[in-house]
């Protein structure tokens, strides 16, 4: 997208509402137009040789070393000495920019200015005197729910039917506190998949059935306090009619705005509609509530996510605040979010909106079992394909060829891009999900920005020496500038030569989205809202004991992904569920702490996993 093209755009998506681009040199705000691919990381890198060469000598300084700020003093060092370089080789040829000259040679480009957030006109008194009154506003409305010992909450969500939303669902079903889950869903249409002739289409009420039967929830006693309406986030009053909207302005408490595109490589365009206008659109609706006469609204909840703060490769990202990364964005959904959230807060401000803001890591399957109900998103990704790699490995016949054949592509898939040093926000959805139920409780919780993730990272070499132990797969780990520039390229060239062009193009897709995450330097989250505010327990899950459980769940449950029927997963997960708390009884520790040899013995004596039933029904019935 050039400059030109924005203006293609409307208005209100162009990045220079929200952001402004400064002079390194005078502070002056210059007043280009810029795209939004500028506000992404790679398009101020991966374009120079010697660039690509650095970054790659830096990874090997932090395996040697293992730290980082002496790989951020080299890198200075050398640029240093490459500008020192240019300006004597400019003087010895008679080049008049040895600007210029650092740049052809040696990729240096240096940046005359920088971004930043446009910055609201409110005081620090004036922000603390607001909050000071949404605060209290939201525990007098809060207090005048509870009617013997229960808060008796009514509660709409949007994003039900995704992999945070069914939790949502889930968790709520149990809890005590919450009378009513209003939950906003589309009609479906299910389409021949060779003509695309419309065969049936689920109403919202069908739909929520279904999903209440894939929940163990259709024949509980609290399948009653749900119910599911029509509406679409990308519309006005969220695509509510008439009639519905008068009920709700009249009962609803909160709204779960849950909705969003967590696509890593969705055009900007994409991405600014499902994640800024869905939210704006969200944060209207509950303004509405909140002005209605007689309204019992207490707060908006909206779900950001921690990767708002982009790549901060020196300080914390800080719950308190969200500052344009000097290292920019590593994709549209992360820089979509951050506007969300900035959009949020002019609400607040501005508005009097009473909201508080959630931002979960990267969200993966329950910390007990695993079960993720069907998502092959973001880390499940490359753990199916690495498991779907062996397993053709595992199960070639025939010709010496065609053996060999299938023995490269394996080891061609099962290399990754990262540095052994990078690390990786883990976080299960189920600790997420109590942090968004306990925000409904908590009046303090208004006017906060709190991220939901966890203290304990894994790192690159950690998910190596996992995989290998949970699924028997080697994985080669690629330096990810390396990779992304030089090998990526090629190792798609020969999987499409060798007649796998769409393993070569979920490869590439792959490589293109978690190069980013797995680089040295990843951010550090502040964490400490959820356990002071929010109530959650100090302990937070231990993120390489859930992703063992990952690895586990993706391999005998989902089968790496190729199980898809829903009805089957929920059905498969029920089993999954009754086993791995079989075995926190006997081994009186979680699931995920058992050694990977452990875990399979249990298994084999166990679990039928072919007919994926227990072995002994009396386990199935406790």
């Amino acid at each position: 997208m050039t400059t030109s093209e924005i203006h293609n755009l409307p208005p209100e998506m162009w990045p220079s509402r929200y952001i402004e681009k400064v002079s390194l040199a005078t502070g002056e705000v210059l007043e280009d137009d810029f795209e939004p691919r500028r506000l992404l990381v790679h398009s101020h890198r991966d374009y120079h040789l010697v660039d690509i060469h650095a970054r790659f000598m830096m990874s090997r300084v932090i395996k040697a070393t293992g730290d980082e700020s002496l790989a951020r003093k080299k890198m200075k060092e050398m640029r240093r000495l490459g500008h020192r370089t240019s300006r004597i080789l400019a003087r010895m040829i008679g080049k008049q920019d040895p600007k210029k000259l650092a740049q052809k040679l040696f990729g240096l480009k240096d940046r005359e200015y920088y971004f930043r957030y446009k910055r609201h006109e409110f005081s620090h008194q004036e922000i603390e005197e607001r909050l000071s009154e949404l605060k209290t506003a939201a525990r007098r409305e809060l207090e005048g729910r509870r009617k013997n010992g229960r808060l008796a909450l009514r509660v709409l969500l949007t994003g039900g039917t995704g992999f945070v939303g069914k939790e949502v669902l889930w968790q709520a079903a149990h809890d005590p506190d919450i009378a009513e889950l209003v939950t906003l869903i589309r009609p479906k249409e299910i389409k021949d998949r060779k003509t695309g002739e419309v065969l049936e289409t689920l109403s919202p009420a069908e739909r929520g059935r279904r999903l209440l039967e894939e929940l163990w929830l259709a024949d509980s006693g609290a399948a009653a306090k749900f119910r599911f309406i029509a509406g679409d986030v990308e519309r006005p009053n969220l695509g509510i009619s008439a009639e519905e909207l008068d009920s709700l302005r009249s009962t609803l408490t909160h709204v779960i705005h849950c909705a969003a595109s967590v696509a890593f490589d969705d055009p900007y365009e994409k991405s600014f509609r499902a994640n800024v206008h869905g939210s704006l659109n969200a944060l209207h609706f509950s303004l509405g509530l909140q002005s209605h006469p007689g309204s019992p609204f207490v707060a908006h909840v909206g779900i950001e996510t921690s990767y708002i703060h982009g790549r901060q490769t020196k300080d914390q990202a800080l719950e308190d605040e969200i500052a344009f990364p000097r290292n920019f964005y590593n994709n549209y959904y992360e820089l979509t979010k951050a506007i969300a959230s900035i959009e949020a807060e002019r609400f607040m401000l501005e508005k009097g909106l009473r909201l508080a803001q959630l931002c979960p890591a990267i969200v993966i399957g329950e910390s007990r079992a695993g079960n993720n109900r069907g998502d092959t998103k973001v880390v499940n990704a490359p753990v199916n394909v690495f498991g779907r790699a062996k397993q053709a490995l595992a199960t070639t016949s025939g010709r010496w060829r065609d053996r060999s054949k299938a023995a490269i592509i394996a080891r061609l898939a099962c290399i990754f891009p990262g540095d052994p040093s990078a690390q990786i926000n883990l976080i299960p959805v189920d600790r997420v999900v109590e942090g968004i139920l306990a925000a409904l409780k908590k009046p303090d919780v208004v006017g906060e920005r709190v991220h939901l993730a966890s203290d304990t990272r894994v790192t690159s070499d950690q998910i190596r020496t996992i995989v290998g132990e949970e699924l028997d797969v080697k994985i080669k780990l690629a330096e990810p500038t390396l990779h992304r520039t030089v090998t990526l390229p090629l190792l798609t060239k020969v999987l499409t030569r060798l007649g796998q062009g769409r393993t070569a193009k979920a490869l590439e897709k792959l490589g293109g989205i978690f190069s980013g995450y797995s680089e040295w330097g990843q951010p550090i989250h502040e964490v400490g809202k959820d356990v002071e505010i929010l109530g959650l327990s100090p302990e937070r899950p231990s993120a390489e004991h859930s992703f063992r459980m990952l690895c586990r769940h993706n391999k005998w449950v989902q089968n790496f992904g190729q199980i898809k029927d829903a009805v089957e997963i929920s059905r498969r997960e029920k089993v999954w569920w009754a086993f791995v708390l079989g075995l926190e009884q006997r081994f009186a520790k979680p699931a995920g702490a058992l050694s990977s040899e452990a875990f399979r013995t249990a298994l084999e004596a166990s679990l039928d996993t072919e007919a994926f039933v227990l072995k002994n029904v009396r386990e199935v019935e406790s």
